[in-house]
């Protein structure tokens, strides 16, 4: 299966996380990569837990990424 994965840099570190899964599933590491196998390695343990019948995934055709601004009260 494809999946969409959304990685983020932070100070810290790396997140990802797979987009149109229901479950929270996310991967940290100190490096792109290592924060890649992670959530690859947290999606493969969804699919093994609830199995490839009860997984529910609606991916999406694209995902955007854009900035806003906000005024927060």
């Amino acid at each position: 299966m494809q999946f969409k994965i959304v990685v983020e840099r932070h100070e810290d570190g790396f997140v990802a996380y797979p987009l149109g899964l229901p479950a929270v599933i996310v991967g940290e590491g100190d490096t792109y990569d290592e924060a890649l196998a992670d959530v690859q390695s947290a999606i493969r343990f969804y699919f093994e837990h609830y199995g490839h019948g009860q997984a529910q995934v609606d991916q999406p055709l694209e995902a955007f990424i854009t900035e806003a601004s906000l005024d927060v009260a």
